[in-house]
């Protein structure tokens, strides 16, 4: 495929860093480009996903799904040509089942603050 059909991708990150741009062919599916979040992702972030199903991606409001490619995914309005695809990257909060709560009711607590702003 030429280099001309393939699309330019940056994700963004919840704290506004960034994991690219990179160029990837069109037919890429949402899937093979969690993984690469995965691979690409920063080693000094303190939330990190363990799985692709722990990573949602966001393009334009909606959240694509796993098996779809970049071409289906794509917005087409309002896109330069030549221009870079930003996506917003969620991570899913880990889910804790009941052995790990009774734990964490049991650790001591950290100090939080109470504070209520009327």
């Amino acid at each position: 495929m030429a280099e001309d059909d393939q699309v330019e991708v940056k994700f963004r990150l919840f704290d506004g860093t960034d994991i690219g741009p990179n160029k990837y062919d069109p037919s890429t599916t949402v899937g093979s480009l969690k993984e690469t979040i995965l691979l690409r992702w920063p080693q000094d972030k303190e939330i990190v996903p363990k799985t692709i199903n722990d990573v949602k991606l966001i393009n334009a409001g909606k959240i694509l799904e796993n098996n779809r490619t970049l071409a289906e995914s794509r917005v087409p309005v309002g896109e330069l040509p030549g221009g870079v695809i930003t996506m917003h990257v969620v991570v899913r909060p880990p889910v804790y089942d009941k052995n790990n709560e009774k734990q964490l009711a049991n650790a001591p607590k950290q100090h939080r603050c109470a504070c209520s702003i009327l």
